[in-house]
């Protein structure tokens, strides 16, 4: 007896490459789900199930660019240090890494591959599947040391609302160490709000 859609639906994960889902269902049976609906392509490759929700772009972005790392505008966001939704995600890949096409609107940044990893941890984005996300902190130092794309005043606000929380500045200072061209601004900043 032949499985029902049901039961082909329930060996797929949430999210999944075209090669995943091979792992699972045949090619004839995946493009039956695709034309019922049931499973909607998010991007070339890169499918979803017809009931699952969450943020597509995040998804979309991840499966392209492993190391793919919120950064600036859309880490203060999410770390609530900001109040706007920004119109484009700004994303850091390891510098001299391929960037790849993408249906979401990216910013993509190249950051130094030697400070890549500082601060930086991961957010579940649902689907199986998670996406590198620069803590609170990185994300005010690279605020500070971007100032020229986003404006100082964005650095200076984001670092207001962290202090309000409950941020430690010896914290904040400790990580700068690595990035010389944020550690001057941001120190004479904290001396002028603490």
């Amino acid at each position: 007896m032949a499985p029902t859609s049901d039961e082909l639906l329930a060996s797929l994960p949430e999210t999944f490459r075209y090669s995943e889902a091979l792992d699972h269902v045949t090619e004839r049976q995946l493009r039956s789900l695709i034309g019922t609906g049931a499973i909607v392509a998010l991007a070339r490759g890169l499918y979803r199930k017809g009931d699952w929700i969450g943020d597509e772009d995040l998804i979309e972005i991840a499966a392209k660019a492993p190391r793919a790392t919120l950064c600036l505008r859309s880490a203060l966001a999410r770390h609530a240090l900001i109040d706007d939704i920004p119109a484009e995600i700004d994303v850091a890949i390891p510098r001299g890494s391929w960037t790849p096409e993408t249906i979401a609107p990216v910013r993509w940044r190249h950051f130094n591959a030697d400070t890549f990893e500082l601060g930086r941890g991961e957010l579940d984005i649902g689907g199986g599947r998670s996406i590198g996300l620069y803590s609170a902190e990185r994300s005010i130092i690279d605020a500070f040391r971007m100032g020229h794309i986003d404006g100082a005043d964005l650095a200076v606000e984001a670092l207001k609302r962290w202090l309000r929380a409950g941020g430690q500045p010896s914290e904040l200072l400790a990580l700068a160490r690595s990035f010389p061209r944020a550690q001057s601004a941001l120190r004479a900043t904290l001396e002028i709000l603490l």
